[in-house]
């Protein structure tokens, strides 16, 4: 019979592995450039993502509360409507971002914004706002974790509906731009379109930077049969934390 100090030391040594100093410092870097890159450009510029970045965007302006309450909360929401769909490394390592972001949206808060005002120059600041939040993304997704809920919402999305895994992915931006036309006027969701375009492919360049071209066409083929909604389907747990992040790099 397994003792209880037995089970703590299974626990132990499989988090060990899970949760690495470097998988954590990258997690945390990332988390704070993207929070970093919202406080400063987006809300200053009227611009904004899709997913769950563009709905913490969306309610702070209609709600005036905090990204670092909204952020967890939206997280948290998203996690419970897909848990079965992605596993719980998946849910452990997409908690320190979580975590991890709504820090640094809470530091940011503190202190006077230190990049310029952008607002009369929205392109250079969608542009900008797009690398802030690509590179951040790309990072946490390298670790195996999510940004955000948005891969958690997607998956429900995909089963719920039975479609493609990346036109779940699609239909959430569109939506959170859509609702951000209540307070973003028609011109500035033209630059948040630019925005998603720079984060979309940064986040797929910083997710694939360095990997061999037969480790990308090995993730390819596993990701085919999700693609199709074969995953949404799925009620096991994916065999690595990464599975989940792979299949977000096709949006």
């Amino acid at each position: 019979m397994m003792t209880v100090a037995n089970r703590l030391r299974e626990i132990y040594l499989k988090n060990k592995e899970l949760f690495t100093a470097k998988r954590i410092l990258l997690i945390m870097l990332g988390t704070a450039i993207g929070s970093f890159g919202i406080t400063n450009i987006h809300q200053r510029v009227d611009i904004t993502e899709g997913g769950v970045l563009g709905l913490v965007l969306l309610l702070n302006h209609w709600t005036g509360l905090s990204p670092s309450v909204l952020s967890p909360l939206l997280d948290l929401l998203c996690y419970a409507l897909a848990f079965r769909l992605l596993g719980w490394d998946f849910i452990k390592v997409s908690a320190v971002s979580t975590v991890s972001l709504a820090a640094f949206f809470r530091l940011w808060e503190q202190f006077p914004p230190v990049l310029p005002d952008l607002s009369a120059y929205p392109l250079p600041a969608a542009v900008l706002g797009g690398m802030f939040v690509g590179i951040a993304c790309g990072l946490i997704l390298r670790q195996g974790g999510s940004s955000g809920g948005d891969d958690a919402l997607a998956l429900a999305i995909s089963k719920l509906t039975r479609c493609r895994i990346a036109r779940a992915y699609l239909a959430t931006d569109l939506s959170v731009l859509l609702f951000s036309l209540s307070y973003i006027p028609l011109g500035r969701i033209a630059y948040s379109l630019v925005t998603v375009t720079v984060s979309s492919l940064l986040i797929d360049f910083v997710h694939n930077a360095g990997r061999s071209p037969a480790h990308t066409r090995s993730a390819a083929r596993e990701e085919k049969p999700a693609e199709a909604c074969g995953a949404a389907e799925n009620t096991e747990a994916p065999e690595s934390p990464e599975r989940a992040p792979e299949e977000a790099s096709e949006c």
